[in-house]
């Protein structure tokens, strides 16, 4: 596997001395596909999840490496898990920080705190879970990182708050976005990359997600990551997940709110419209891409810009897909460390 860094501000993000230690720290060679066996697929965090009351919600989260550690904040998309970060977690802990991976709302033991709460997924709503995770835990600062939804979420609260962000690391790069920015028409092979957000815009979509969400989410990995080759354990390590009771609402309104067809809640207005002014990053920050990946996604040259602060993107090569961090965890994990120590 190779890697291929674009250092867009000629600066590296961390001296030779320091990446000889975090490269140490990882075990030496720094980048390798995860391709465990199949006797090793067990649910490894299904013992170790706990659960805490942050904002409306009861979230389901896993925590290793030392107390009083740096702490690095992973988030995962859609449709997978925390699993996705199952071997990037003890190679960070490894390197001495304390690793917080969350079940977004809508996965895993995430649990609403009151059948009155709207399921809503409008990222702004998304992103508040996190901060309010951090209060919850006593976290001031953390470094973000993560993939999909996870990687939306870590950009915006770099955007929106930047005290509590040390570093980030984003696969795909920027992906805020708004409703009204998402109405401007896309060229046709464009759209057809979206066509389960297009299928979810219908009731026969939502039916359709609600009776085969295994089958469907399997089609997700598989075209998203189309040399990624995954195990049936390994794909119901994570489906596991998707048997909370919210998870369809939740996908189904993200889906729908990002093109306009539902509403999000009057509380998060103010933020929605600052992210709809494409809000600059001013942390420093690593964006990621696999050279395979099948999901739709921006080239680097689309959203440098967006990164005012230390910035360097690295191209992931050896066929690595959507899901970057269980694909390449040492890559990614050497990504949070050399970010946090910009």
């Amino acid at each position: 596997m190779q890697v291929e860094t674009i250092d867009h501000h000629r600066r590296r993000l961390l001296g030779a001395a320091a990446l000889t230690v975090a490269a140490s720290q990882l075990g030496g060679a720094g980048h390798a596909r995860a391709n465990v066996p199949t006797a090793l697929h067990t649910n490894i965090f299904s013992a170790r999840v706990k659960q805490v009351n942050a904002g409306v919600l009861s979230v389901g989260y896993v925590e290793a490496g030392p107390p009083g550690g740096p702490v690095a904040i992973l988030l995962h998309g859609w449709p997978y898990d925390i699993h996705s970060f199952a071997e990037v977690v003890p190679l960070l802990s490894k390197a001495g920080y304390r690793v917080i991976v969350p079940y977004l709302r809508g996965y895993g033991t995430t649990r609403f705190l009151s059948n009155e709460t709207m399921r809503n997924a409008q990222q702004s709503a998304v992103a508040v879970d996190s901060v309010a995770l951090m209060d919850a835990l006593g976290i001031h600062r953390a470094v973000f990182a993560g993939f999909d939804w996870g990687a939306r979420t870590a950009d915006i609260v770099a955007a929106l708050w930047p005290e509590r962000c040390k570093a980030l690391v984003s696969v795909s790069g920027y992906l805020i976005g708004s409703p009204a920015a998402n109405m401007a028409p896309l060229p046709p092979r464009a759209e057809l990359a979206w066509w389960y957000q297009f299928y979810f815009a219908t009731d026969r979509g939502r039916a359709g997600y609600e009776k085969y969400r295994r089958d469907f989410a399997k089609l997700i990995w598989q075209t998203a990551s189309p040399k990624w080759n995954f195990d049936d354990a390994t794909f119901e390590r994570s489906a596991q997940a998707f048997d909370n009771p919210d998870h369809v609402s939740i996908v189904i309104h993200n889906y729908r709110w990002r093109i306009g067809l539902a509403d999000g809640e009057r509380r998060y207005d103010a933020l929605e419209k600052r992210l709809a002014q494409s809000p600059i990053i001013h942390v420093p920050t690593i964006t990621m891409e696999g050279d395979a990946n099948g999901a739709p996604h921006a080239e680097p040259a689309a959203y440098v810009r967006q990164f005012a602060s230390k910035y360097e993107h690295r191209l992931i090569k050896g066929g690595i897909g959507h899901n970057l961090p269980q694909e390449a965890p040492r890559d990614f994990a050497q990504a949070v460390i050399d970010v946090g120590a910009a």
